[in-house]
């Protein structure tokens, strides 16, 4: 059991994530004691997307290729359109997803950022949720989608948009603390 106040959280995203999708979770997750770190393809800030036209910068902390799995507890992927459209086709970030899958560590996906996990074949079998465009894609995968605020299953953890993220983050938080989740492979 991990408590959040001693808990390292990685974010990871590009230009166009949605502003409140990064913004949020790493705010409340640092108001709560974790360290959270933003990894980006070039480890150099990048611009949200602000619901409907370009947002405010966000600072990075690292690059994505440079971010050892074994060194957090969960990782949070932002949702936007751009962001994870760019992220499901950039190797290093998907290596990074599929890592923390492999090794049972809470992943956690919002809006458009479950395209992620359908990329690393992480949701046959799962039940999830997303923006709600996403469903078939979500279905396509293997996942029983479903309409609800924020869906955990075995610390995959996926919520629909801007509105729930306090859920989201709260669950995020309970997933961290409850620890490594041994989970089988997606089916």
């Amino acid at each position: 059991m991990t408590s959040i106040k001693s808990s390292r959280i990685l974010i990871i995203a590009t230009n166009g994530f949605e502003q409140a999708e990064l913004e949020v979770p790493r705010d409340q997750l640092r108001a709560n004691g974790a360290k959270v770190d933003v990894a980006t393809p070039d480890g150099k800030e990048i611009k949200g997307w602000d619901r409907t036209d370009w947002g405010r910068p966000a600072k990075a902390d690292l690059k994505i290729a440079d971010a050892k799995m074994d060194e957090y507890q969960a990782l949070v992927i932002p949702g936007g359109v751009i962001n994870p459209d760019k992220l499901r086709i950039d190797a290093d970030a998907m290596k990074l997803v599929r890592s923390f899958l492999a090794a049972g560590k809470v992943v956690a996906a919002v809006c458009h950022g479950p395209w992620l996990l359908v990329q690393a074949d992480a949701l046959k079998g799962r039940q999830a949720t997303s923006w709600p465009s996403l469903r078939k894609d979500m279905e396509n995968a293997g996942a029983k989608w479903l309409d609800e605020r924020v869906v955990v299953d075995n610390g995959i953890i996926t919520s629909r948009k801007p509105e729930d993220l306090d859920a989201f983050v709260a669950k995020i938080v309970e997933e961290v603390e409850e620890g490594r989740h041994y989970r089988r492979q997606a089916a």
